[in-house]
């Protein structure tokens, strides 16, 4: 599937296993590692990615940092902070198009050209799936129209329902736009 100037890949997998330029961490405030993706991440990327993530001192929900990826295939892992759904009075959408679209220009910044995004806080944060596909794809579309280097984005999904969401709505969408 392409979006504009984009190759668009939905699967199912583990993003640790992605051998892309960047791996997109669905983290918390902190950056210091927690559960789900974050700490499966934080796990198998090993010290050195904590160590980096310490010199951040944090991330604002809907900013992204970016670290080198330690042990992981991937040379990179940009950390993002989704919002907790119900949590942040109604800037839930706007907070989730910013973690996408901030962590693609962060990849386009190092001049990277593949990059891997989990599902952004549909785990423990709770947000929907359903209602976060709109907001990715208007975040990709909006990045497409001054992107200088990214060629592939990835959506690597844990587990079945969230890909058979993702591949429909992807499927559906871009066939239907372009």
């Amino acid at each position: 599937m392409k979006l504009q100037n984009i190759e668009i890949i939905i699967k199912l997998g583990d993003i640790t296993d992605e051998n892309v330029d960047a791996i997109v961490n669905a983290a918390n405030n902190s950056l210091l590692g927690g559960g789900g993706v974050d700490g499966a991440i934080h796990k198998r990327a090993g010290s050195s990615v904590l160590e980096q993530c310490k010199k951040h001192g944090g991330c604002a929900t809907g900013d992204a940092k970016i670290t080198t990826a330690g042990n992981l295939p991937c040379k990179y892992i940009i950390h993002t902070v989704g919002p907790i759904y119900g949590e942040h009075g109604g800037l839930e959408p706007l907070l989730l198009y910013n973690c996408y679209i901030n962590s693609l220009k962060l990849a386009d910044s190092y001049s990277l050209k593949t990059i891997s995004f989990c599902a952004i806080s549909t785990g423990v944060y709770g947000y929907p799936v359903k209602e976060t596909l709109p907001i990715i794809y208007k975040s990709i579309k909006d990045f497409s129209a001054n992107n200088n280097n990214i060629e592939e984005i990835r959506f690597v999904l844990f587990d079945e329902e969230k890909y058979e969401f993702y591949n429909s709505y992807f499927n559906s969408t871009l066939n239907t736009n372009f």
